[in-house]
């Protein structure tokens, strides 16, 4: 611990006449604030974790569909994820910790971004991978056909949905291409990774409440004091870290944030389907990551020869704003029909199953779907939100830099002023902790599209 955090504690104490109980008070136990947990708790920190939830990853993190993948379109989003995926590749030896459970597996079977043309994705985020020095092939439209002699190769796009006549016209021209990625893959069980930091945090000494509602942020003055619960009772800590996924806003609120910042959150629900893989072609054992933004979905292999297929938020697929207390945790024919005959498109073998299987959840969206992991304007709370489902593959190094953030700021760096750079344990990259300000103006080549 700081002498500077330790101080603010000691005033605190003082104008409170009050104990404090913890360092820090972490909202929310899914992937992200795990790993948070674990951060702080590597460095010494007294931390607890409070979730709404049943369990840790029990939320949005066991509803992702835990690609881990570079296609970002910008420099510090390209640059994250390649540092995060050291993490998952050193997962035991990071975690320093066992779990009764078992450890995740991290598969990396690659990812292939499907090529459009000159002005696709595609185009756009090789020149940050050559930036970055990451590893990739150039693959033609033989290479992606003889690969996946399952695939139609034919440009089908702009996405439409079923109930459009187009959808069902036949490909004009053929695909140009993929960018493919050998050190892409996914996470074989979302919700264990949750697990398995929880178990490391807490072999750190951190502790984990769950079916625990917070109703109220406490604060003395300008300064954060702790949480409030259902049951009446306050915990208090100097530092409170806001990883409430879909909640977010709601816990902004309570901490008299509302309309503070630029950049806002909402929850969006969302479906992930399941399918038996194409009989003529293993996908399961044989299959990549694949970003389809000509037909607008992104699929990838599950165990046995199962794929797993998300939406990319096609311009034409409307948005499902959502309660993150009340929506509908069912399929619905609405999103199955539209990317299981989308992926039929690609995979004209594939056919649709009667029996609709998935998986549903909410992402926590932000106005330009970047995250924000930032500080705020209540001293003492800081926010890791509107992750927008393409997060859950940065998990650890996001935990890594907030930790890195708060101690900074409750030493007293004026992040607003002088923005953190967080050098990459792995990597040695450095990462701009300001392109994530509650504050930043959108970027307006940012792809807001969803591969999983």
């Amino acid at each position: 611990m700081s002498t500077c955090l330790s101080d603010t504690m000691l005033i605190m104490m003082s104008e409170s006449n009050s104990v404090v109980d913890y360092d820090a008070i972490v909202v929310g136990a899914g992937v992200i604030g795990a790993a948070v947990a674990f951060e702080l708790a590597r460095r010494g920190w007294r931390t607890l974790s409070i979730d709404k939830g049943p369990a840790a990853g029990s939320g949005s993190t066991s509803s992702s569909g835990s690609i881990i993948r570079f296609s970002y379109s910008t420099p510090v989003g390209v640059m994250m994820a390649w540092e995060g995926m050291h993490y998952w590749k050193d997962w035991e030896n990071y975690l320093e910790a066992p779990d009764e459970s078992g450890l995740i597996e991290f598969v990396q079977c690659g990812m292939a971004s499907l090529a459009v043309g000159d002005d696709g994705h595609a185009a756009t985020i090789k020149p940050l991978w050559d930036q970055v020095g990451i590893p990739y092939e150039e693959w033609t439209t033989a290479d992606l056909a003889e690969r996946f002699p399952v695939f139609d190769v034919g440009l089908f796009g702009p996405p439409t949905r079923p109930d459009d006549d187009n959808f069902w016209q036949d490909p004009v021209g053929e695909l140009s291409g993929a960018l493919f990625s050998p050190d892409s893959g996914y996470i074989d069980d979302p919700a264990l990774s949750a697990h398995n930091l929880m178990r490391a945090a807490e072999a750190k000494g951190s502790e984990f409440r769950f079916n625990t509602e917070i109703v109220n942020i406490l604060r003395s003055g300008s300064q954060c004091s702790g949480v409030e619960l259902a049951d009446g009772s306050a915990i208090r800590a100097p530092v409170v870290v806001n990883v409430a996924g879909p909640h977010s806003a709601i816990v902004n609120k309570m901490a008299g944030l509302a309309g503070t910042m630029a950049i806002t959150t909402r929850p969006i629900r969302h479906e992930i389907h399941q399918v038996p893989g194409p009989k003529d072609f293993d996908f399961g054992e044989h299959g990549t990551n694949i970003a389809d933004d000509d037909t607008g979905i992104y699929f990838r292999p599950q165990s046995g020869n199962n794929i797993l297929i998300g939406g990319s938020d096609p311009a034409c697929d409307k948005h499902e704003w959502a309660d993150p207390d009340d929506f509908n945790g069912e399929v619905t024919a609405t999103h199955w029909d539209a990317h299981v005959l989308r992926a039929n498109k690609r995979m004209p073998s594939l056919g649709v199953p009667h029996r609709k299987m998935g998986v549903v959840g909410l992402y926590d969206v932000s106005s330009d779907w970047l995250p924000i992991y930032d500080r705020t304007d209540l001293d003492g709370f800081y926010v890791a939100i509107g992750t927008s489902g393409n997060q859950f593959k940065n998990a650890a190094v996001a935990g890594h830099m907030m930790a890195e953030l708060i101690e900074e700021v409750e030493d007293g760096l004026d992040h607003d002023v002088d923005p953190l750079v967080v050098r990459g344990r792995y990597t040695g990259l450095d990462l701009e902790m300001g392109a994530f300000s509650r504050n930043r103006k959108i970027n307006p080549n940012s792809s807001m599209s969803v591969h999983g």
